[in-house]
């Protein structure tokens, strides 16, 4: 095995890591968005049912 072949396979071995780590990071921000987004909309929901009710009961 040469010296370049080391590198080469070095290289590979470390571009996939960091790959594995970017795309790790980022499918977690992304998760961490959807729940927000979805956190709101259950919210908006239930502000506009407790809305609805405390207005019909007057």
């Amino acid at each position: 095995m040469t010296k370049n072949t080391l590198w080469t396979v070095l290289a590979v071995v470390g571009a996939i890591v960091i790959a594995w780590l970017v795309v790790d990071v980022v499918l977690g921000l992304v998760w961490f968005l959807v729940k927000i987004l979805l956190v709101a909309v259950v919210a908006l929901i239930v502000y506009f049912v407790l809305r609805t009710m405390m207005r019909s009961s007057d």
